[in-house]
């Protein structure tokens, strides 16, 4: 080999980088699995993620908008299905953001939705959670569409509940006259669902909500309802009842700004975990959903871009709610303390690119077509109510079949050769 030869050789070597400058945000359904059924190009994507010892060659979370488990639990799934060691730190569950949320946490909350609510509420630091089937055993006679589930009244409860300060929808439940019946009720006695309503109580005790999807996909051939669903649901007939809009004290979940600032956040530690001290500049967000994902991850890109175009000024944290209650920000004295707002503010990231795969909800022979001179209806948008429609966030930065093809392009993008 010639001198000319190996001074290309030894030039090419030098551009590879060997430390990661990037993170990955993975979506989990369509992603990685689809119900329960692992995709096949998850395992073979993640094996080029991990060195021979298993540990994570690149910053790694999973951010999904399931809320009906503990992070342990899908961290313990995510290792199965993909053959390599998953940190419950790692993974970053809708709800995940409400440990910011300290004011809540003191406060008697009714909590909707399936799986182990309780635990799940006190892992996320709320001391005085109820369920709706707790609220339904103490007032027997608000649930009444299923006959045969009257519940018995010859002994009510004798245990007052304390006056509920404010709802948290995990996700879907599983009976959803039920649900919607009570937190109605909830809404419309301010936090006494035993007494009459008064329709005069607006604004209506806050409500937190975590994810937003419509729709998800299953083993079933189309996607199926999500919690997003639920909500439309829920904020229709408030609306049809008062005439007055249900408001979120704050969403989290894709495609909120939150969310990706907590998941920055946990891509940040991982990094500083692993004592890799160059700074982490571009998130790749991996999704199926144009309405979530993509949509999601091109805004938090829109937020990096402004927030570096002004740096120097002081930066302010927002869970973005459209209409809520005045400004839904996220201030020192409020629900986020000091420490959380610093965390968040010192994001280093520039860019949040988002990368589509073909594997779950997204179709690429079906998505209507995004021209901004058609008129684009309720129904093509499958975002939630609060979220404007702007046909340049839901233009994913690259579109691939499968996870394994994600991995590969983004490592191409990048330069990046590990040892």
């Amino acid at each position: 080999m010639d001198i000319i030869n190996i001074l290309f050789l030894f030039n090419f070597f030098l551009q590879l980088n060997i430390l990661p400058s990037f993170g990955f945000l993975f979506d989990i359904d369509g992603v990685l699995v689809r119900g329960k059924t692992p995709i096949p190009a998850a395992k073979t994507a993640f094996q080029k993620l991990v060195n021979s010892q298993g540990q994570f060659l690149v910053p790694v979370v999973f951010v999904t908008n399931a809320g009906n488990c503990l992070r342990q639990k899908k961290a313990d799934q995510l290792s199965h299905i993909l053959g390599v060691p998953i940190s419950q730190d790692q993974v970053m569950m809708s709800h995940s953001p409400l440990r910011m949320f300290k004011r809540y946490h003191e406060k008697c909350v009714l909590v909707s939705g399936q799986g182990p609510l309780l635990d799940i509420a006190q892992d996320l630091g709320f001391s005085q959670p109820i369920t709706i089937e707790t609220l339904r055993e103490k007032y027997p006679l608000l649930d009444v569409v299923d006959h045969d589930r009257t519940p018995d009244i010859s002994y009510p409860s004798a245990v007052e509940l304390p006056k509920i300060e404010a709802v948290v929808l995990f996700g879907e439940p599983v009976r959803w006259e039920t649900n919607l019946q009570l937190i109605i009720d909830v809404l419309l006695t301010s936090g006494y669902p035993g007494n009459p309503y008064h329709h005069e109580n607006y604004p209506h005790i806050p409500v937190l909500a975590c994810n937003m999807d419509l729709m998800w996909v299953a083993e079933a051939q189309s996607p199926r309802f999500g919690h997003g669903t639920f909500m439309v649901c829920l904020e229709n007939i408030y609306k049809k009842i008062t005439g007055k809009d249900l408001k979120y004290e704050a969403l989290m979940g894709k495609p909120s700004e939150l969310t990706y600032q907590y998941a920055e956040y946990l891509i940040r530690t991982q990094a500083a975990e692993r004592q890799w001290k160059q700074p982490i500049q571009t998130l790749y967000a991996v999704g199926d959903n144009l309405m979530t994902d993509v949509y999601g991850a091109n805004l938090y890109n829109r937020y990096l871009e402004e927030k570096n175009s002004r740096k120097g000024s002081k930066t302010q944290i927002q869970a973005k709610v459209a209409g809520g209650r005045g400004s839904a920000a996220l201030s020192q004295d409020d629900e986020i303390n000091n420490s959380w707002e610093n965390e968040l503010a010192s994001a280093a990231a520039t860019h949040c690119r988002s990368v589509l795969v073909c594997t779950g909800v997204y179709n690429p022979h079906t998505e209507a077509p995004l021209d901004t001179k058609e008129s684009i209806t309720e129904t093509v948008f499958h975002g939630h109510r609060d979220f404007r429609f702007d046909p340049g966030l839901v233009e994913p930065d690259h579109i691939v079949p499968d996870v394994d093809a994600a991995v590969d392009l983004i490592f191409h993008l990048e330069n990046f050769a590990p040892n």
